[in-house]
Parts: structure tokens; C-alpha cells; sequence
């Protein structure tokens, strides 16, 4: 890849833009405002804005350029960051920083991505990455994941949040990287870096809500939300109702923002089933859309949804338009209810049969395709998504959710039997989804990953009440004592304790889940990576007993066979699959086959054969 240089801005009809001549346009969209002020830090007074039509205010200054410290005063004297605040050094109630994109040099400007069934994705937090907890740190950290792999890597929300440690997912200013982890320039030289091992970047955004502290749009700009749709975090984003075209505008700039400015090479959405929006054609598709036409004319970009409702038609199919992908909870949880026996809460829709959920899940993608749902009164969830290739979903069993909403935060490997869960990440990391581990995932590591927050002290009180109220229901928490044990989320120790340790890698049994991570994906990318592109829908599966079969049909016309034991004792599992063996463990005779405990064999059936 070439090292040739260039420059990458997107844009933004918001905010401040550093223009041609050296001078900044401000701009605020403030339809509850009468007159806005702009606070320049270091002059004489506040400057008033122009008013213009659609409730924007727009002030252009000479002279004023990168390093510029500004705010703008409300009516009635409130001063406020700037919403699109491309960067907030000190924190989201603080002066927002004029920044010039153009100033970067971006080092390979050749770089177009990778095709979307390559992705081996790896997710991480950014904080707790690292012992330093920044971009720069991370950055050194990626030639281990290319060389284990790893092909994309998934960087948790970023958008500036109140206080120094959070999750990311409580961000109030969605174009500034949080200031905590690094500057601007140094989350691109991350990219960057990234970019010259072949790892493509997936940003999480978060489209749904807003953060409880530091989002001061209610005060000037109600036409935002709309009070007609609900959320957990009180009144929607307003995605369909009055002035929602302005709304849709400064998310769909964000969207372009990342992909443009960042040279990221596609996104996660959050809890698409929060984001209420009746309009004829739904944010994501207009999102989807607009990378599509825009910087996706060029190079690959991937949209990847978080999404309960299991809307299959929110997904790409046969015509392209949708997001590339969607996280594969189903998977997730019936792998867990059959690794760990655990069935509280959203686990009790695969209690009943949770290999036979897990095989549908590997086979066809969402176990629920409209199905009722025990967790949710009978309420039907789902819609059918058999149509869609097996890469339209993002499978896993860990990522941050899933470890963190434990009260302890503990990680899969302490919960779940080795050699099952040995077994589990054959099926996963040898299936045609798209494979993905969360930090640390690939060691076994032994760190948590705990909630965390850094909120002032009032509304730090109320989390960590809330924290613990949240597990009372569970007959394990029932104590109030024990209960009172569940970390709390805003002490400084509860994100230390959430850091990986990295000397573990080489130590037992850590080294041997790394070198079976390894060998896996090294015959991921041998065998099965090469024919994934262009497969059109998912696969079949059969269970008997303790035994589970699935096969797929890969692009190229070959059968790619999974067999999988998960009994308690040996037994006689009839013949292997047809084809070459590409992995086997637990079973070492051919013809009738006596499986081990955990037993698995891949094969491949060529076209040709």
C-alpha cells in the first residue's frame, strides 16, 4: 500500500468550519432561540449570531481559525458547547475547540477496505485496552491482533462523555472523540495505523439517545426530540415528527463524518430498536444509503446494526440496500444458556432446547423469526432471515454488553466449561458468520469488564442504586448485603479492575485459548474465507440428542459441514461428514465415529469432487 498523502474533511452543515480564507463559519441549529450569542474565549465580548430561516444562527469571523476556543450563550445567559463541537478538551460543559481537518496529512491514501465477508471482528474499549488508556497506546497494540487474525477492529463508542471513564454509550457530543483517550489527530494516526496492518476500523455510534449529563439541547432546541415516542432515557430522537428532517440531517453528516473525515471503514449503531422512526424510509436506510452513494462509491464501507426486533429487512439483501450486517444476540445466548446452564432473564427464550436454538442460530441467523417470546410475554419478536448469507450477522459469545450487565462482570471463560466452550468457538470461528471477540477474549482473560461511569456526585448516587436494584429480581442478589457487594460503577477501582492484563497471553492456560484462537482463524482464512463472498442464503442443521450437524452451501458451490458433540459422556455419532477434514478434535476413527466430550469436525466438500 502506497504512502502517498492526503487530505480528508467532511463537510458539516453544523458547527464550526474552518473556511478557504483562513475565517470560521459558526453555525447552531436553535429553533427555541431568539438570539444566540458566540463566546469567543479571549475577546472583549460575546458577538451576537445572525438569525436565519429554519431557527439556524450563523456568525462568520476573519481571523478566528484552528485553536479557537468558543461557546454559545443562550438566552438568558446559559452557555453551552457547541453540539457539533469537533473537539472538547475539557470535557462536554466546557468551550468547544475549533479544528481544521485539512491540517492532517493522511498517510495511505490508497487504502479502499475489505469486502465485508473478510471481517474477523475485534471489539475493544479504548480506557481499558491499555494500562495508558489512549489511542496512541492502542494503536501500538494492533500488529498482535493482525497477526492472530483479526481483520477488523471495532472501537467502542468515542462521542465525548461526562467525566473520565465511561462505556462510551452516555455520549453528548457525537463529532468529538472523547478527549480522555487523545486528541484528533491522534484517533487518526490510529486509524492509520490500523490501516497499514489491513485491519479496517468499525466506530460504535450511539443514534438512539443522548447521555444523562452534558446535553444541553432540551434547553434550546426542544424540536430534537419527540415526545411522541418513548425510550428508556425518556422522550425519542425526533426522526419523524416536525422538524425532523434537520434531525435526520445531523446524524446522517455524523454517519459521513466518521467514514470521511476519520477514513473509518464503517459503523455500529447502537440499539437500532430505540431509535423510533415512521417515516417512509428509516434512518438506517437513509444512512446506508448515504455511505453507499457516497463514500462507498470508492471503497468498502459496512453498516452493522445492534437490533432486538431482529428486523431481517433492516439488512442488505438481493439488492444491497440495508446495513451489512446485524449482532447476533440469538447466537449469543443460546450459546450461553448451553455452556453455562443459566436461564434468568432473556436467557429463558432458549432454555427449552438450547442446542437445537443454537444450530438454527449458526444455520439461519436470528433464532426468533417472528416466533412468540417467552421473556417478552408471548409478544412475537423477529422477522424471517433465512434469504440472507450467513455474513449478514455478527456472532459472538462475549462482547461488553454481555459481560458487563453482570453484576461481576465476569467473562465467559470463568463461567463456562473448557472443553464445551473449546468446542464453542470452533463452531464459531469455523461458521460462515462474521466471527467477532470481544477484548481479551482471545486469552481467556481473567480481568472483568465491570460497568463503569464518572458522574458528579448526585447522579453518581442514583446509578449506583440503580446498579443494584437492577439485580434484585435475580434470586442470587436477593440479600440486600450481597447486592451491596456488586461494584460500584463510579469508583475509580471498578474501571481499574476492568483493564486487561497483557502478561497474561503467555502464561496457562491463557496461551493454549490464544493458540487455539490462532490456529482457527488461521483456517478460517485458508479455507473458508476465500468462498464466503457471494453466498445468498444461510444453511441447514439437524440435532439428535447431544449431536449437532450443520452445512452450508458456499459460494463456490461447496458444502462446508460443522459436526459438533456436547454430551456428557462418549458416544457413537455415526459417520463424519462428507469432504476433506479442515478440522477435527475428539474423534479419531473414520466411518462410524466414537466422539469425545466436546468432539467437533469441519469439513469441506468441494464442487468439484
Amino acid at each position: 500500500m502506497t504512502t502517498a498523502s492526503c487530505k480528508r474533511a467532511h463537510e458539516v452543515r453544523f458547527g464550526a468550519a474552518v473556511l478557504p480564507d483562513g475565517s470560521t463559519r459558526f453555525r447552531l441549529w436553535a429553533p427555541g432561540q431568539q438570539r444566540i450569542m458566540l463566546d469567543i474565549v479571549g475577546a472583549a465580548q460575546p458577538l451576537a449570531m445572525r438569525r436565519l430561516a429554519g431557527g439556524w444562527h450563523e456568525l462568520v469571523l476573519a481571523g478566528v481559525g484552528a485553536g479557537t476556543r468558543y461557546r454559545f450563550v443562550l438566552d438568558g445567559g446559559l452557555a453551552v458547547p457547541d453540539p457539533a463541537s469537533r473537539c472538547n478538551p475539557d470535557d462536554v460543559h466546557s468551550t468547544s475547540l475549533v479544528v481544521d481537518p485539512r491540517a492532517h496529512d493522511w498517510r495511505g491514501a490508497a487504502w479502499r477496505g475489505r469486502p465485508w465477508h473478510e471481517a474477523v471482528v475485534y471489539e475493544l474499549h479504548v480506557g481499558t485496552f491499555t494500562p495508558e488508556g489512549t489511542f496512541t497506546a492502542a494503536a501500538q497494540r494492533l500488529p498482535e491482533l493482525a497477526a492472530l487474525g483479526i481483520t477488523a477492529v471495532e472501537l467502542m463508542p468515542l462521542a465525548d462523555f461526562p467525566g473520565r471513564r465511561n462505556w462510551g454509550y452516555d455520549g453528548v457530543l457525537q463529532f468529538a472523540p472523547d478527549a480522555v483517550y487523545g486528541t484528533p489527530d491522534a484517533l487518526k494516526a490510529l486509524v492509520e495505523a490500523a490501516h497499514g496492518l489491513g485491519l479496517m476500523v468499525l466506530l460504535d455510534v450511539v443514534y438512539n439517545h443522548f447521555g444523562p449529563d452534558g446535553n444541553y439541547l432540551h434547553a434550546y432546541c426542544p424540536a430534537f426530540f419527540n415526545a411522541a415516542h418513548h425510550t428508556p432515557w425518556g422522550s425519542a430522537i425526533n426522526f419523524d415528527g416536525a422538524d425532523s428532517r434537520t434531525v435526520r440531517d445531523f446524524y446522517v453528516h455524523n454517519a459521513l463524518y466518521w467514514v470521511e473525515e476519520y477514513h473509518v471503514d464503517g459503523l455500529r449503531l447502537d440499539a437500532v430498536h430505540a431509535m423510533h422512526d415512521d417515516s417512509p424510509e428509516h434512518l438506517v436506510h437513509e444512512i446506508a444509503r448515504a455511505l453507499r452513494d457516497g463514500p462507498g462509491r470508492d471503497r468498502h464501507v459496512h453498516l452493522v446494526l445492534e437490533n432486538d426486533a431482529n428486523q431481517a429487512s433492516l439488512l442488505a439483501g438481493a439488492n444491497g440496500a440495508g446495513a451489512s450486517a446485524q449482532w447476533n444476540d440469538d447466537l449469543h445466548h443460546a450459546a450461553h444458556v448451553l455452556l453455562t446452564a443459566e436461564t434468568d432473564g432473556y436467557y429463558a427464550d432458549y432454555a427449552d432446547a438450547p442446542l437445537a436454538r443454537f444450530g438454527r442460530a449458526l444455520a439461519e441467523g436470528f433464532v426468533y423469526q417472528g416466533e412468540p417470546s417467552p421473556f417478552r410475554r408471548g409478544a412475537p419478536r423477529g422477522e424471517p432471515c433465512a434469504h440472507l448469507p450467513p455474513t449478514a450477522f455478527v456472532s459472538y459469545l462475549q462482547t461488553h454488553d454481555q459481560v458487563g450487565n453482570r453484576a461481576f462482570g465476569e467473562r465467559i471463560s470463568l463461567l463456562a466449561d473448557r472443553t464445551l466452550l473449546d468446542t464453542a468457538y470452533a463452531c464459531l470461528l469455523l461458521s460462515p458468520h462474521v466471527p467477532m471477540l470481544f477484548m481479551g477474549e482471545e486469552f481467556a482473560a481473567s480481568s472483568p469488564f465491570l460497568f463503569f461511569c464518572d458522574f458528579g456526585a448526585e447522579l453518581a448516587a442514583l446509578v449506583t442504586r440503580g446498579r443494584r436494584d437492577e439485580f434484585r429480581r435475580f434470586a442470587a442478589f436477593a440479600d440486600p448485603a450481597v447486592r451491596e457487594r456488586i461494584p460500584d460503577p463510579n469508583d475509580p477501582a471498578t474501571f481499574e479492575a476492568s483493564r486487561l492484563r497483557w502478561d497474561e497471553r503467555d502464561t496457562p492456560p491463557h496461551a493454549q485459548r490464544l493458540a487455539l484462537v490462532r490456529e482457527l482463524l488461521a483456517l478460517r482464512r485458508q479455507h473458508l474465507v476465500p468462498r464466503l463472498g457471494g453466498m445468498t442464503h444461510g444453511g441447514r442443521y439437524r440435532v439428535d440428542a447431544d449431536l449437532l450437524r450443520v452445512d452450508w452451501t458456499l459460494a463456490d458451490g461447496a458444502r462446508w459441514h460443522l459436526l459438533a458433540f456436547f454430551g456428557a459422556q462418549p458416544a457413537d455419532v455415526g459417520a463424519l461428514p462428507a469432504g476433506e477434514i479442515v478440522w477435527r478434535h475428539g474423534i479419531d476413527a473414520a466411518g462410524a465415529t466414537r466422539a469425545e466430550r466436546g468432539a467437533v469436525c469441519v469439513t469441506l466438500e468441494r464442487s468439484d469432487a
